[in-house]
Order: structure tokens, then C-alpha cells, then sequence
């Protein structure tokens, strides 16, 4: 079936992702989409034609990060099983916040916020407020099937976010190196998801 105009094949667009994370993590926001076509091995018509700018590049990259961090959540597995669906959930967070670079295009956001305004509030909707969005999704559905208690879902997951996070997330937006070790991530996320789901238990 031929592509739309405007569309690449899925092996192409990763291409083009991946490209994109490494040159703006490195060389920060003002990097060019030349450079990104470059180590992407596309022309940058090709990365205008399908993303229009580098903003919505931006909110792709955005976007795909929360789909793999939400992907816990959302797989067959996690109904009925919402405490390991939690735990695995927070894990990918704080692996995030352990691994050097793993928040980089949040910490560029956040240091050309004031320059590049757009891209700072494409990186906040795209990330920070759907991946919000989509756990509360979660906590909503398992409320409505009477395996949590009724609550308010967003004020829930702002609660279990923060839970996970503590001053990791700042932290590693400061470049502060992590101290947590892998077993120290996997039983902080099994605590965590526990302790929430004993809070919201229905009563």
C-alpha cells in the first residue's frame, strides 16, 4: 500500500528519532535539523516533509518516550495486576532519573524555556502532563472496576509520581549523579507501588 505524502516507513522515522535524542542531547536545542539528517542518513526535506518543524520533532520524541515508560500500564497483563503494573511503571521512572542522559530533552527544555519558549511547552504537554494523563487513565480504570477505591485519579497519580520521584527528578535534572543502584531502583518501585495500592484499597 503506498504512503501518504508526508510519511516514512517505521524503520526510517526511528532512524530520524534516534538521530534527533543524540544530536539534541548533545549539542542542545539550537542544533541544527541538517545535523539531525545527517546522523539520521535522510535529507532534511525529508524531516520537514513528515514533521514540519523542529517543535513537533520534538513532541514525537516526547510522545514515543511516554508510550515506552506508559507501556507497563497499558498491556494485557496489567488488568487485574495493578500493583506489578505500578512497580513496573515506577521502575522505568527512576531508571530514567539513574541513567546519565535520561533526562536530557527534559533538562534542554527546561534551560531554553525562556529562549525557545514553544518547544519548552511542547515538551511539558507531550511528556510530562500525557504521561500524567496516562496513569491517571490507569488509576481510573481500576477504580471503575472496583480494584481501587474511589478517588480522584489525577490528584492519585500526582501522589504516586511523587512518591516515585522524591528529589531524584530534580536531581538529575541538575546533573547530580544518581547514588541509587539497580536493586535499590527495583525495591524502591516495589515499596512504592505497594504502599499505594494498600493506600487506595477499597474500603
Amino acid at each position: 500500500m503506498p504512503r501518504l505524502a508526508g510519511q516514512i516507513d517505521v524503520a526510517k522515522n526511528e532512524a530520524i528519532l534516534n538521530a534527533a535524542v543524540e544530536v539534541l542531547t548533545s549539542r542542545g536545542l539550537q542544533a541544527s535539523m541538517h545535523e539531525i539528517a545527517r546522523r539520521a542518513g535522510v535529507s532534511k526535506q525529508t524531516i520537514y516533509n513528515h514533521y514540519g518543524s523542529k517543535a513537533e520533532l520534538v513532541r514525537a520524541i516526547a510522545t514515543r518516550r511516554v508510550g515506552e515508560l506508559t507501556a507497563p500500564l497499558d498491556a494485557p497483563e496489567a488488568t487485574g495486576h495493578a500493583e506489578a503494573a505500578l512497580t513496573a511503571y515506577a521502575r522505568g521512572l527512576l531508571m530514567a532519573y539513574h541513567r546519565p542522559g535520561g533526562m536530557g530533552l527534559l533538562r534542554l527544555a527546561v534551560m531554553s524555556a525562556c529562549e525557545q519558549p514553544d518547544i519548552a511547552q511542547v515538551v511539558y504537554e507531550a511528556g510530562a502532563l500525557a504521561n500524567r494523563a496516562r496513569l491517571a487513565e490507569f488509576i481510573r480504570r481500576e477504580v471503575a472496576a472496583g480494584r481501587l477505591d474511589e478517588c480522584d485519579p489525577e490528584q492519585a497519580a500526582e501522589c504516586f509520581a511523587g512518591m516515585v520521584s522524591g528529589q531524584r527528578q530534580l536531581g538529575a535534572l541538575l546533573g547530580r549523579p544518581s547514588a541509587d543502584t539497580e536493586a535499590g531502583i527495583d525495591a524502591r518501585a516495589r515499596e512504592v507501588a505497594a504502599r499505594f495500592i494498600r493506600a487506595y484499597a477499597p474500603r
